[in-house]
Order: C-alpha cells, then structure tokens, then sequence
C-alpha cells in the first residue's frame, strides 16, 4: 500500500483559516495526501465565538492545542507561547507530519515553527515578505520565514524581500495571495436573484 504524505496545516484565526481553506480542500482530496489539520488560539476560545466549530462543518480537526491565557499582556502572550512549544511538541513527535504549512505572522504560528525546525520537519510558509508598520508582526513573520523551506508569496515585491533576507530563490515562488482563490470559487448570484435579495422590483 502506498504511503501517503502527511502534510499538517496549523490555524489559530478565523483570518488564517479562511485564506486557507481553499488549499485544505485540495489536500483533502488528494489521493496521495493525508491532512492533519490541527487548531488552536482564537479558534478554541468562547470569547471569540469557538470558530472551531465551523471548521469542524468542513474538516476533521486532528487536534485541538489550548493556548490562551486569561492575559493579553506581553506576559500572557509569552506564557501562550511556552504553552503552545509544549503542546506543539507533542503533537508533532506524535502524528509525525512530512512537512508543515502555516501562514502568517502570529504568536502561535511562530511557536509552531520553531517547534517543528527543532524537530526537523520541513517548513512551508505563505504569506512571508509582507510588511505591517509599526507592529511587531514583521518580525514573527520574518523570523518564520527564516525558519521555512518553502515559501509562496503574494507580489513579486514579496518575493524579492524575502530572497534579500537570505532565502534561496529557489525555493521561492510568486503564487498570488491566497485570499484570491475564494474570490475565483466565489458563488455569485444571478442579477435576478440579486435584485430578488434585495427587493428591488
């Protein structure tokens, strides 16, 4: 029987989770391919509605990693994180994924890349070479960067940033933002139907 390649996606937000969703469907039906797909931060939080719930419509969670702390401080944020190494630990040396794919710049996806680099387990990143001004975001995401293999950038402007942070160009690549592939799946309606849903006659 042919092994099938374990590919772990990791989403902490309803923000991450809906520019990924698209490329969770694809590995879902891939007959070469197993996603594992594991949750965590906001996505398990009642506070911000238990998005996970909604995930769990489309997807098989293979596992749900508590990291929240009743704190948003720095301090609260830095316990997460030590929280989410842990848990990210264990949940790799168990399901033993052939590569990692995360995107972003958020506290949670940084612990699980730098988990996942220690455990030497290749690294697939979207979304690198962005900049946000003034926020500490640049440099979780430049950090991750540092840390993964593969990366799949929105803009040519991306990919050249993230080739002057060291990156081989190689193992670069301008696939568009993700964001744009549930624009193209996007289900219009008719003009019909349109002016139906809005009761104009």
């Amino acid at each position: 029987m042919k092994k099938l390649r374990k590919i772990c996606v990791v989403t902490g937000t309803r923000a991450d989770y809906g520019l990924l969703t698209p490329l969770l469907h694809e590995i879902k039906k891939d007959k070469d391919l197993e996603l594992q797909l594991v949750v965590t931060g906001m996505h398990l939080s009642p506070e911000f509605g238990s998005t996970y719930k909604e995930i769990e419509k489309e997807f098989k969670i293979d596992r749900k990693i508590e990291i929240l702390l009743s704190s948003d401080s720095s301090v609260g944020v830095s316990k997460a994180m030590g929280l989410a190494n842990i848990s990210f630990s264990e949940t790799f040396q168990e399901s033993k994924p052939d590569i990692l794919v995360v995107l972003g710049d958020r506290f949670e996806i940084f612990s699980a890349v730098s988990t996942a680099m220690i455990l030497r387990i290749p690294i697939a990143h979207l979304s690198g070479g962005e900049l946000t001004e003034g926020a500490i975001d640049d440099r979780i995401r430049h950090s991750i960067t540092k840390m993964s293999h593969l990366h799949f950038v929105a803009t040519q402007e991306y990919k050249n940033r993230v080739i002057q942070l060291g990156e081989n160009p190689n193992r670069v690549y301008n696939y568009g933002e993700a964001g744009l592939d549930n624009i193209i799946n996007l289900k219009l309606l008719s003009k019909g139907n349109f002016e139906k849903s809005i009761k104009i006659f």
